[in-house]
């Protein structure tokens, strides 16, 4: 039996796919609806408590530090029932000290902790081929191997804990300053004449090519904003890559500028659309919009 925190657009799906490989999943989440939807399925509603009490290992998948903290140390929260050798395993993006924190606090009462965030978005985690970077120790990482096979398609541990955090800290800087850089180049075709779409299909074969390109083109010349990714979200992780860096001594000058991006789209009210709405940024200074022509 595992435990299971988040059934949000990723943790949802998440969960389904381990239902479906024949995992035992007892599920925790503030909306009902997604805790009656996995329930159908199999899944068994608890509270954090009962999750601790009964469950060896635990995944967590949530949107910010804060709320990691307070599911895992806040009252009748997991930590609170979790029995000796059991094993907390955090999917969410965070601040590396974040995790850190958490080792530390589930150590004391002997419990092993891996930071293990994920890449590849809503798809990735509908169809089982999610990345995870994971931090800690060898062994408590071979525990949680299985699971990160069922969910996924690869599961690298990078090193310590914290190491998993600063690894998707990383991949967000390239992800969403990739999406910029489409963005920007396709609003300059666009203002120029040009159909996005077959700029796209004319680039996407060159050194241009991307996974970014290929996830995040179509829907801004398709003009749809469907989060599988949402600005607030990556909003977020820019923000950590920004304390954290800022931490460290390390300029960002690009990923700053991103930032100040993502805060204008914040404060335009786009909180919700998917991270390819950066484009809708670019647009607004050009004032053109990308979109195929019929």
């Amino acid at each position: 039996m595992i435990g299971f925190i988040g059934l949000g657009i990723m943790g949802k799906p998440m969960v389904k796919n381990l239902l479906k490989a024949g995992v035992q999943v007892r599920v925790n989440d503030l909306v009902q609806s997604a805790v009656d939807e996995v329930a159908a399925l199999g899944a068994l509603p608890s509270t954090q408590a009962q999750i601790g009490a009964d469950c060896d290992v635990v995944f967590t998948i949530l949107p910010n530090g804060a709320i990691v903290q307070n599911v895992l140390f806040g009252e009748n929260g997991v930590a609170s029932t979790l029995r000796q050798g059991a094993l907390v395993v955090d999917m969410s993006s965070v601040t590396p000290g974040e995790s850190r924190a958490c080792a530390e606090r589930l150590a004391m009462q002997d419990v092993a902790f891996l930071d293990a965030p994920v890449s590849g978005g809503e798809p990735g985690a509908i169809n089982g081929t999610l990345s995870f970077m994971v931090g800690g120790d060898e062994e408590t990482f071979q525990r949680a191997q299985p699971y990160f096979d069922i969910m996924g398609s690869s599961a690298i541990r990078i090193g310590c804990v914290g190491s998993g955090s600063i690894t998707k800290l990383a991949n967000q800087i390239i992800v969403n300053l990739g999406i910029a850089a489409v963005s920007e180049a396709f609003v300059l075709a666009a203002k120029a004449g040009a159909d996005p779409e077959k700029v796209y299909q004319a680039i996407r074969g060159g050194l241009a090519g991307s996974a970014v390109l290929d996830a995040k083109a179509p829907m801004m010349y398709s003009r749809n904003f469907t989060p599988g990714g949402k600005i607030s979200i990556n909003h977020k992780d820019i923000k950590n890559v920004m304390n954290a860096a800022h931490n460290m001594n390390v300029p960002l000058p690009l990923t700053a500028q991103l930032y100040e991006i993502m805060q204008s789209l914040m404060l335009h009210g786009l909180a919700d659309n998917d991270h390819s709405a950066i484009v809708r940024y670019f647009e607004e200074l050009a004032m053109v919009k990308v979109e195929k022509q019929s």
